[in-house]
């Protein structure tokens, strides 16, 4: 199988880096990448031999900077994770708890997204929405 046309890496914006350093250890740990770059505007997370290999964050700067992210405005709405199971999807939403990470939908079929979708939803500290999710969607993705 080709790589082409695979996402290769997505950096996201924070408005504080010591805050969400531990949110994202916790979550991206959990989802199996490993921190592998800490600098003075961020952090970088990879799956070594993975498609798809890094996750970052970055410092917000600018207009906006320190604002909530709204998932309507021009941007990212949410990013989402898949699941081995759903056990996992229900693992992960223990760790959140015990992190104390917002909770926007605990772990629920969600049949309007496909037959066997079930999937937490959750936000990161600044807002961004975030899912981990078991199952097809109604398009078979």
């Amino acid at each position: 199988m080709s790589a082409r046309g695979l996402v290769h890496h997505i950096d996201l914006t924070v408005s504080d880096l010591a805050r969400s350093r531990p949110f994202y250890e916790a979550v991206l740990g959990f989802l199996g990448y490993r921190r592998s770059a800490d600098h003075d505007n961020g952090s970088d997370w990879d799956r070594i031999g993975e498609p798809f290999h890094s996750i970052g964050i970055l410092k917000a700067r600018g207009d906006g900077a320190e604002r909530t992210h709204n998932r309507y405005s021009p941007g990212l709405h949410h990013l989402a994770w898949t699941s081995d199971s759903r056990e996992d999807v229900d693992r992960l939403h223990t760790l959140l708890l015990e992190i104390g990470a917002t909770i926007l939908d605990a772990p629920a079929d969600y049949p309007r997204y496909g037959p066997t979708y079930y999937a937490v939803f959750f936000a990161d500290p600044d807002g961004l929405k975030l899912e981990y999710v078991h199952g097809a969607t109604a398009s078979g993705r």
